[in-house]
């Protein structure tokens, strides 16, 4: 299987996440069925097929979480420099509107664009890639072509 990307950050995140489900949402899923159980016939019992639900929502994402983890290829930033890769924190400009943004290009696990958190695999991730202070890049958008100049890269 395929490895996949992570920073520090975001191993340490989706561990917490595990942990959590593990040791807190489990075993009050499990009570909560155990207590829908004891109000009788199950077939007409919304709190239990609510519990169920949920404790199948919660399984799913263990497992996910648990294949993420083991698949993981945790990147030490520190000993990164250089042109654009992963996770490299971008500052740069929209050439047609001057807006200035700052992005950290990282695995798809931990993205999260309002946050700035930009997947490794999004459009502009992938044009910035090898790319330096200084230069400009073109990116298709679903709201047309987009130009950006690269400000500043760095690692932390």
């Amino acid at each position: 299987m395929e490895k996949i990307l992570m920073t520090q950050s975001g191993f340490a995140k989706l561990d917490a996440e595990l942990k959590h489900l593990k040791t807190v949402e489990r075993p009050a899923i499990i009570r909560a069925i155990s207590e829908a159980r004891e109000h009788g016939d199950l077939s007409e019992n919304a709190e239990y097929h609510s519990a169920k639900e949920k404790q199948s929502f919660i399984e799913g994402r263990v497992k996910e979480l648990e294949g993420a983890i083991s698949l993981a290829d945790v990147i030490d930033l520190s000993k990164l420099s250089g042109s654009i890769k992963f996770g490299a924190t971008i500052e740069l400009v929209d050439e047609d509107t001057d807006e200035e943004k700052t992005f950290q290009i990282v695995g798809e696990y931990e993205a999260d664009i309002e946050k700035g958190l930009l997947n490794i695999k999004s459009p502009l991730a992938r044009a910035m890639i090898g790319k330096e202070e200084g230069d400009s890049v073109e990116v298709r958008t679903p709201g047309g072509e987009k130009s950006y100049e690269i400000l500043k890269v760095t690692y932390q």
